[in-house]
């Protein structure tokens, strides 16, 4: 029976397919930097970013001298709550928190996801939010995994995650939960809502 539907964030929840596309494009909007010349400098942070570390605060000053430009850091704020949402995904998430529990495992930045989160008074939609950068923890390995079915006091049989990349399907998968790779080129939302819902019928609630 499956009780807790999980949801990786970028490119599932939002539109843009990674969470450094939706960053690193509005400081380039901004600043009128070269998109190009703005991620080459920002990649080079992202990895230890994306592990926790280091954090933006710890990395801004270098960037804006790798960019040849002092930027004000709440532009990189401002990048943060302008990420595009998926709202029929949110709207989705809600119809759904009445009878599933629902969590985020996501390869991310915890200032960014507590920024937009908040923001956009998403917060309570969650259950459990996992972030790679908090746990030290990417999808690649069974720890940011383990450590929601800990949170939410559930079997990994009892869950459905849904990831926009094949790759990170295959560490849940091998612990035993049911997933979906969600199709963000299409972003077909009502074909993703067909699959999970047969999924859901299949195994009961």
């Amino acid at each position: 029976m499956i009780k807790c539907i999980l949801f990786d964030f970028d490119g599932v929840l939002t539109i843009d397919k990674t969470g450094s596309t939706s960053i690193t494009n509005y400081i380039s909007q901004r600043t009128h930097i070269d998109l190009d010349i703005i991620k080459a400098n920002y990649y080079k942070y992202n990895k230890r970013l994306l592990m926790g570390e280091i954090v933006h605060e710890n990395m801004w000053e270098n960037f804006c001298k790798d960019v040849g430009k002092e930027i004000p850091y709440r532009v990189l704020l401002d990048s943060f709550i302008n990420t595009a949402l998926d709202e029929k995904m949110f709207n989705y998430i809600k119809a759904l928190k009445s009878t599933y529990r629902i969590g985020m495992v996501t390869d991310n930045k915890v200032d960014r996801i507590e920024t937009i989160l908040k923001h956009n008074h998403y917060a309570d939609y969650f259950d459990v939010v996992a972030i790679s950068a908090g746990l030290h923890s990417g999808k690649e390995d069974s720890k940011i995994f383990q450590y929601v079915l800990e949170v939410m006091e559930v079997e990994a049989s009892e869950c459905v995650f849904v990831d926009n990349t094949a790759s990170n399907l295959l560490v849940p998968a091998k612990m035993g939960m049911k997933t979906i790779l969600f199709d963000d080129d299409s972003r077909d939302f009502e074909v993703f809502v067909q699959s999970l819902s047969a999924m859901l019928m299949e195994e009961g609630v």
